[in-house]
């Protein structure tokens, strides 16, 4: 009896990340290609299609395939509603292209939630049921797991973590929101603040420069005070802090545990861990993996 493998896949603007999982989370072999200019969408389905032959997959173990895709996506998983960074892309069928493609079953997420899900499956989170993970990026993603399961929600756009309203009159979000979380801890957030970016903080914080440390620390302030709004709503085990700006988390995180420890009260945060992603940039590949694993699971 052969084995079943999936393909999880992570599509990006500039790079298509692709791997070959077994159900216990080994990564057999993995892959990255250059995502075609213009990325249109028979373009990226020929590429994937291309890589996965790559990858040594007979079609014959290849049980399914998870794609990642940057943009929301409907409920039932088939169609990427629009996708970010890639030219041409508006209600994509994107798992029906793939299917008549490589023959594979296909579901797709949006790229946040598939790193949530994988940070679920075999990194920070793996310990825990119920979890959310917020991507500290050029904008803040987010993810729910409940039970082990993503949670997407009615028509599948749950999860925006990073526009909920922190102030509401704060300065204005592409989403029509205004003074959103993500206006105060994504990347951009950072350089508005500050003109500087966070890896360059973040070395400053390790000399004990000031300015730096105080600027962490009401980075911190706006965090936690987003979070203890998720938390009321959510009660997650562990929240699970990812993206660029996390290398920066020892110098933020006091900070935002303490606004966490004011305002929550404690029957809503018993155990609660506050966590850095462990999988980087493999997150959104594995937890693509996990997605086509779940939907065997389900029957298809």
């Amino acid at each position: 009896m052969v084995e079943s493998e999936v393909i999880g896949v992570d599509l990006g603007g500039t790079a298509i990340k692709l791997g070959r999982f077994h159900k216990d989370g080994t990564c057999l072999q993995s892959l990255t290609v250059p995502t075609p200019q213009p990325a249109t969408p028979t373009a990226v389905v020929e590429a994937i299609a291309q890589a996965i032959t790559q990858l040594n997959a007979s079609t014959r173990t290849i049980a399914a395939i998870g794609v990642g895709t940057p943009g929301p996506t409907d409920a039932a998983g088939r169609i990427a509603r629009v996708a970010i960074n890639l030219s041409g892309w508006q209600d994509v069928p994107l798992a029906d292209m793939l299917e008549a493609k490589t023959g594979c079953p296909t579901i797709i997420a949006n790229d946040a939630n598939c790193a949530g899900l994988g940070e679920a499956w075999l990194g920070a989170g793996r310990r825990f049921r119920n979890l959310i993970l917020l991507t500290l990026g050029t904008g803040v993603g987010g993810a729910i797991i409940l039970d082990g399961k993503l949670f997407t929600g009615h028509q599948g756009a749950a999860g925006e973590l990073g526009l909920i309203t922190l102030n509401p009159d704060g300065p204005m979000c592409n989403s029509g929101n205004q003074g959103s979380l993500e206006q105060y801890v994504s990347v951009q957030a950072i350089r508005r603040c500050t003109g500087k970016e966070p890896a360059e903080l973040g070395a400053m914080a390790k000399a004990g420069d000031k300015f730096a440390l105080e600027f962490w620390q009401s980075y911190g302030r706006n965090l936690g005070i987003g979070l203890a709004s998720l938390i009321y709503v959510l009660t997650p085990e562990a929240i699970v802090i990812g993206g660029g700006v996390s290398a920066s988390a020892e110098f933020f995180f006091p900070a935002a545990l303490t606004e966490i420890e004011q305002r929550v009260l404690p029957s809503s945060r018993a155990g609660l861990q506050l966590l850095v992603a462990e999988l980087g940039n493999q997150a959104g590949m594995v937890g693509a993996a996990k997605l086509a694993w779940q939907k065997l699971e389900v029957g298809g």
